[in-house]
């Protein structure tokens, strides 16, 4: 029992070991109970980060908004797509009654009209119809893109207008002629720096012959471009492959031709290189010349 009872028995060193150990655990005890409960976080550095954090969010917010905004362009409404429609704010049934009423060959050629064929509110009509760009064509008691010169006979009259002046909506006139084709040939007029003759609109590429057939009865050649002819005996591969029509391979080989044959003495030498376009020649030796 003596033996026993000197395990319980310290000293005095002993004893301030074990008050120490035992205040030690006290202290961890109430720092994780003050560190759990949040008493040692500092409100104002919390609120600096919300604020930090909520103007980041804020500015993320402002550049997605920034991405999926489109710029508006003035454009004619009687060519409204289904996506340009809904991007602009039209239901799916104002879009079909614009497309129903364009499918019977009529035109919307006012604000007032657009307004009358769509039935779209006012307030969306107020931020659309800033944009509206209308072409500048007469119309008939049918609303059609034509003259009536002789009602008796029907007889129909088109105003002509110059090919090499008109833009890409006054282009969209012509029934088969979209943006994208209107804006193809636009690039290719000026890329050749205007049309000679009428017939070059046969080489656009994309356009149906029956959509140039009635092309040609609106817009024709009334005032040539100054064209500065390229001499195929003095002009480097690099120029004649400038012209739209030669692509560099043909050109390469027409300066080849040239030095291994001597200077050209007709245009008619030109259906010796081969890939050369020989069909359509007429139109190609509009922009050279063989002085």
């Amino acid at each position: 029992m003596k033996n026993f009872k000197s395990h319980f028995r310290f000293d005095k060193d002993q004893q301030s070991g074990i008050f120490f150990l035992l205040l030690f655990i006290v202290i961890l005890q109430v720092v994780y109970y003050a560190v759990s409960n949040g008493l040692f976080s500092s409100s104002e550095n919390s609120l600096t980060h919300s604020k930090e954090l909520q103007a980041t969010i804020d500015s993320l917010k402002n550049q997605s908004i920034e991405k999926n905004t489109f710029k508006l362009y003035p454009f004619n409404p009687n060519y409204i797509s289904d996506y340009k429609g809904y991007t602009l704010g039209m239901s799916i049934e104002e879009i079909d009654k614009l497309h129903a009423y364009r499918a019977t060959n009529k035109y919307v050629n006012s604000v007032a009209d657009f307004k009358r064929v769509t039935n779209v509110s006012d307030s969306l009509l107020n931020s659309m119809s800033p944009y509206f760009k209308f072409p500048d064509w007469k119309t008939s008691k049918f609303n059609k893109k034509l003259v009536v010169a002789n009602k008796s006979t029907k007889s129909i009259n088109y105003i002509v207008k110059d090919i090499n002046k008109a833009t890409a909506i006054d282009l969209q006139v012509v029934n088969g002629i979209g943006e994208k084709l209107s804006a193809r040939i636009v690039k290719f007029r000026d890329r050749l720096g205007g049309f000679v003759v009428d017939e070059q609109l046969q080489d656009v590429y994309g356009l149906e012959p029956e959509v140039v057939k009635r092309l040609a009865k609106q817009f024709k050649v009334l005032n040539k471009p100054n064209v500065v002819p390229i001499n195929i005996n003095e002009a480097s591969a690099y120029e004649i492959a400038k012209l739209v029509y030669i692509k560099y391979n043909v050109a390469k080989a027409i300066v080849s031709y040239r030095e291994a044959n001597g200077r050209f003495t007709s245009f008619n030498d030109l259906v010796n290189i081969e890939g050369f376009t020989v069909n359509k020649i007429d139109r190609i030796k509009l922009y050279l010349s063989i002085d």
